[in-house]
């Protein structure tokens, strides 16, 4: 397939790094009018709550889809998220994104509730709770498992009656650990992979490794998995398109546009948000 073919298959999304409510808000309409394809931001223990402000973000555009990148779902109650993310989806008529992974455990974040409970148990709360948020998405009211039990109550059918999500199923992306097994496993049972390459000697990714993951998954029947990877690249388009098309061949279909590092809430990041964004996605 030639490379502009290839392109016209693949979204550009933009994870804003943080700023106030309001500057992001003000970013996601940017985005839109500039022709990106989608809008992120990140949820944490305390700070900016990333549903309110997706809302706010779906009310003021019509088009780029909204999520996050990425929720730590062992952190939250699967059944508050899947009310937020829902609500999302028809505020926004289709337009939400659930991004999830384990939560890392990092001195650098805010820590509370199950962020300290050991990696094997926060990976079986992530599996369940991917099944337990799809469940009441569908109209489910009950749920038992080992890591969560939910019972909707008498008349929950009633209360949940203004609450069906526009998208059928709200796609779910979760974190992959590359080569991992185990992890990838979970992967088959979502609709995209944000990868995690866990590679030897820790060496960085190459599209090579990305091709493989691509494979992996093809074998096993899930060529319809979104595959996310994360960059960065300069406002001009020949050179931003110099650092996404090796990624866009090997198999690509989001590229999510970040910068992290330096004060995030800053004016100069804020100015350095807003140029990006309105110099467009990296597209021929």
């Amino acid at each position: 397939v030639a490379a502009a073919s290839l392109f016209v298959m693949t979204n550009f999304g933009f994870i804003l790094p943080g700023g106030t409510p309001r500057q992001q808000i003000e970013h996601a309409v940017l985005a839109e009018q500039a022709g990106w394809d989608g809008i992120f931001v990140f949820e944490t223990a305390y700070g900016v709550d990333a549903w309110s402000l997706l809302s706010a973000m779906a009310a003021v555009t019509s088009r780029i889809r909204l999520g996050t990148m990425l929720t730590p779902l062992p952190w939250r109650r699967p059944w508050k998220l899947a009310s937020q993310v829902a609500t999302l989806d028809v505020i926004s008529e289709g337009r939400a994104v659930l991004g999830v992974g384990l939560g890392a455990v990092d001195p650098a974040l805010p820590r509370g509730g199950s962020d300290v409970i050991d990696r094997r148990q926060r990976a079986a709360m992530l599996d369940e709770g991917i099944d337990l948020i799809r469940e009441l998405w569908c109209g489910g009211t009950s749920f038992n498992g080992e890591q969560y039990t939910y019972q909707g109550g008498k008349g929950s059918e009633a209360i949940i009656g203004g609450l069906r999500p526009v998208q059928k199923p709200i796609p779910v992306w979760a974190v992959g650990a590359w080569p991992r097994p185990r992890s990838m496993n979970r992967i088959l049972r979502c609709d995209g992979v944000i990868p995690e390459y866990h590679l030897p000697d820790g060496r960085p990714a190459t599209p090579t490794d990305q091709r493989e993951l691509v494979a992996w998954l093809a074998e096993r029947g899930r060529t319809d998995i979104e595959v996310l990877h994360e960059g960065e690249t300069p406002a001009d388009r020949a050179a931003a398109l110099e650092t996404v098309t090796p990624w866009i061949e090997a198999g690509a279909t989001w590229w999510l546009e970040s910068r992290w590092g330096g004060d995030q809430h800053g004016p100069e990041k804020m100015r350095e948000i807003s140029a990006r964004l309105e110099a467009g996605p990296p597209r021929p």
